[in-house]
C-alpha cells in the first residue's frame, strides 16, 4: 500500500502494538519504514513518531510520512543515532518500536519467501536483495528456513560507501542485523556483494528501460550485485525489488534526460521524437 516491502512486516508489528495496548509507535527511518509505520498507525488510530536523519530522506518518502499524519522529527545525526534514540524511548515504555528489531516485523517480512516458493513452484537457487540494516535479508532467510523446502543462496547487496550512497534506503553505516545476516549466509552458502553507486544506477536504469520496472535506486542493488556473479546457465534467480520509483523522484529526475521543448505541431514533434 505504501510502495515498499516494509508493509509486509509493518502490518503485523502495528497490529501487535495495538493488541498490546500501545499508545503510540516510533521508528527511525531512511524513509520507507517511516511511510509504512505512518500508514498502518493511522489505520490503527495510533500516533506515529518518525525519527529521520536530517536532510537524508528522499522527498517522496518524506511526503508520504507527513501526509499520513506522522510527527516527523529530523535528527541531527545518522540513521544509527536515530535508531538508538528510538530504542531508548521505547525502553521507557512510552512507545512501541516498529523498526526491524521488532520481531513481529521480521515475522511479517519472512512471508515473501513463502510467496516466492508459491509463485515459482520451487525454492530458487539464488535470491539477491538490497542490504541496508539487514532486516530483510534476515527475514527472507527465516522464511525459506521455516518453509522447510530447502535454502537458496542469499546475495545481500550493500553500497560501497554506506554512509554517503545515493541509494538512500540502504544508507545505513551500522547494520543492526549484521550478526544475523552473517549466520544466515553461513547456513545457506551465500555472500555479501558490495556495489558502487554507478553500478546501482545502471541496474536501476536497465530495470526501467528493459523490464518496465520503475523502482527506487536502492531497490536495484541486488540486480547490480548479480552482474558480478558468474552463474551456470539454468540457474533460477530471484531479485527482490524493494521500493517503488516514486519513493525517490529527485534521484530519478537527476539521472534522466530533461523533457525536450517542442512546438505544438506534428512536424516539430516528429523531428524531436525521431
Amino acid at each position: 500500500p505504501t510502495g515498499s516491502f516494509k508493509d509486509r512486516g509493518m502490518t503485523l508489528a502495528v497490529s501487535k502494538a495495538l493488541q498490546d495496548g500501545a499508545r503510540a509507535v516510533i521508528c527511525a527511518s531512511t524513509g520507507n519504514t517511516a511511510a509504512s509505520a505512518a500508514a498502518y498507525a493511522a489505520r490503527a488510530g495510533l500516533p506515529a513518531v518518525v525519527l529521520q536523519p536530517e536532510g537524508a530522506v528522499a522527498s517522496g518518502k518524506l511526503a508520504q510520512s507527513q501526509a499520513l499524519g506522522a510527527k516527523v522529527l529530523a535528527v541531527r545525526g545518522s540513521f544509527d543515532d536515530a535508531l538508538r534514540a528510538s530504542q531508548e524511548l521505547a525502553g521507557r515504555g512510552d512507545y512501541a518500536l516498529v523498526n526491524s528489531v521488532n520481531e513481529f516485523r521480521l515475522e511479517g517480512q519472512k512471508t515473501v519467501a513463502f510467496e516466492i516458493i508459491e509463485e515459482l513452484g520451487r525454492v530458487p537457487d539464488l535470491v539477491a536483495l538490497p542490504y541496508g540494516g539487514g532486516g530483510n535479508s534476515t527475514a527472507v532467510f527465516r522464511g525459506f528456513r521455516d518453509a522447510g523446502e530447502g535454502l537458496p543462496r542469499l546475495m545481500p547487496a550493500q553500497a560501497q560507501h554506506r554512509a554517503t550512497t545515493l541509494a538512500s534506503a540502504i544508507r545505513i553505516s551500522e547494520p543492526v542485523h549484521a550478526d544475523e545476516v552473517a549466520e544466515a549466509l553461513e547456513s545457506c552458502g551465500g555472500g555479501i556483494v558490495t556495489v558502487p553507486d554507478d553500478e546501482v544506477i545502471v541496474a536501476w536504469q536497465e530495470l526501467a528501460a528493459l523490464e518496465g520496472l520503475f523502482c527506487e535506486p536502492s531497490s536495484a542493488a541486488g540486480v547490480a550485485a548479480l552482474k558480478q556473479e558468474q552463474l551456470e546457465p539454468g540457474t533460477v534467480v530471484v531479485c527482490v525489488i524493494t521500493g517503488h520509483g516514486l519513493k525517490d523522484p529527485d534521484t530519478a529526475a537527476k539521472h534522466s534526460p530533461a523533457p525536450i521543448p517542442v512546438d505544438p505541431d506534428a512536424d516539430s514533434i516528429a523531428r524531436a521524437a525521431g
